[in-house]
């Protein structure tokens, strides 16, 4: 256990594993760059509000579910509200929310109007409780998604091996094409 820096009351820091797996990108700026290996993490599982306020109760033991629904709830009315009325909440460790515009642009300022704009978009920059996560967990490279599945199928019908590229959907012409690129 530590001390939060802003309450002092004690909290836990986990290290967690983060499943991940390498994929070749592209540069989008610069397509005539060479594709680069990159990490992506792997998402377990897609936790429902529900869950995670059932999650939340279950840490803490003192507040009801529906406590913790309503007090989530009320804050993110409360922070819509606030934001469309044009301020930044900064909500301590959690971190900061404004609003952001997306817009078309005109040709001057005259005819720059309403219509220009095309979104509002919420901002979020993560305070200190969300900050070097990095330190906060291990890594595990998994096969993609992809592979999990192609393997698990094969395994299924009793193959013996998987053709990675026919899952990926590529042919066998496309990868002469990837093999002379790399000489």
């Amino acid at each position: 256990m530590n001390e939060h820096p802003h309450d002092n009351k004690p909290f836990n820091i986990y290290i967690i594993m983060i499943n991940y797996s390498v994929f070749m990108m592209g540069n989008p700026v610069n397509i005539d760059a060479a594709p680069k290996a990159y990490a992506k993490p792997q998402i377990s599982e897609i936790m429902p509000f529900g869950k995670f306020v059932k999650h939340i109760a279950d840490h803490n033991g003192v507040f009801t579910r529906g406590t913790v629904k309503g007090v989530i709830a009320d804050m993110c009315e409360c922070l819509i509200e606030m934001l469309l009325e044009g301020k930044k909440v900064q909500l301590a460790e959690l971190g900061n929310f404004w609003l952001s515009l997306t817009s078309e642009g005109a040709e001057s300022l005259k005819q720059f109007t309403e219509g220009n704009i095309n979104a509002v978009n919420i901002v979020f920059t993560p305070g200190e409780d969300f900050e070097n996560l990095r330190s906060r967990a291990t890594f595990n490279v998994v096969s993609s998604r992809i592979a999990q599945a192609a393997t698990l199928k094969a395994e299924k019908s009793g193959e013996g091996t998987v053709d990675l590229d026919a899952a990926r959907g590529r042919t066998s012409s496309d990868n002469a094409g990837e093999n002379a690129a790399k000489l």
